[in-house]
């Protein structure tokens, strides 16, 4: 399961990770996102936590963040290393794609 991101918890656990994050920006309302989300939590649970962290925002309840970091559509996955930005996709994506997009992170 992908960890919960929010602005109480975003310094801590994404921005001072001594590891890669990668953090899907979601709403419940949005279509896109619902299908992204059980991928997202299948990564989390697949994917190595030592090498790249998984988890969510909730761009309802932490409008800050998603103000903050500019996502204009979700579903948006940024990856953070070293508590900057060094990668973002766009849109609804298969698992798959996901994978190569994490590879760098991973390998």
């Amino acid at each position: 399961m992908a960890h919960v991101f929010s602005e109480s918890n975003f310094q801590a656990e994404v921005l001072s990770s001594s590891t890669p994050v990668a953090v899907d920006f979601w709403a419940v309302w949005c279509p896109p996102c619902r299908i992204t989300g059980p991928i997202i939590d299948e990564l989390a649970s697949e994917i190595d936590e030592s090498k790249l962290k998984i988890g969510k925002v909730n761009v309802d309840d932490n409008q800050h963040l998603s103000t903050e970091y500019r996502v204009l559509s979700i579903p948006t996955v940024i990856v953070f290393k070293d508590g900057k930005e060094v990668d973002r996709f766009v849109g609804a994506m298969p698992k798959e794609a996901f994978l190569e997009k994490f590879k760098p992170y991973i390998a």
